[in-house]
């Protein structure tokens, strides 16, 4: 029986070797095609996300002009509105003097 056993023992192990050694090969050459996939996704998804950064880029660009025309605004009003108000102080207190 110990004959036997020693016999058929590193067989068994051999055979296991050999099967577990072809599922890891199996599943390697799945894992790179599933990469592969992966990249061809990822460059598609660069490619759309290029595109919509020359867009961004146009909408930057127009709002930083309307924020810089709007601040213009915003100043001259500011502007006109103290040159107001100074006037009016200043003949308050040439009525009072």
């Amino acid at each position: 029986m110990e004959i036997m056993l020693d016999a058929i023992l590193p067989v068994l192990l051999y055979v296991a070797g050999i099967i577990l050694l072809i599922v890891l090969i199996v599943l390697g050459i799945r894992l790179i095609q599933i990469l592969n996939k992966v990249d061809r996704v990822v460059d598609n998804v660069e490619a759309k996300v290029n595109s919509l950064n020359n867009a961004f880029d146009v909408v930057c660009k127009a709002t930083d002009t309307l924020a810089v025309i709007g601040d213009s605004v915003v100043t001259g009003i500011t502007g006109v509105i103290s040159k107001f108000i100074s006037k009016k102080f200043n003949k308050e207190e040439d009525y009072y003097e």
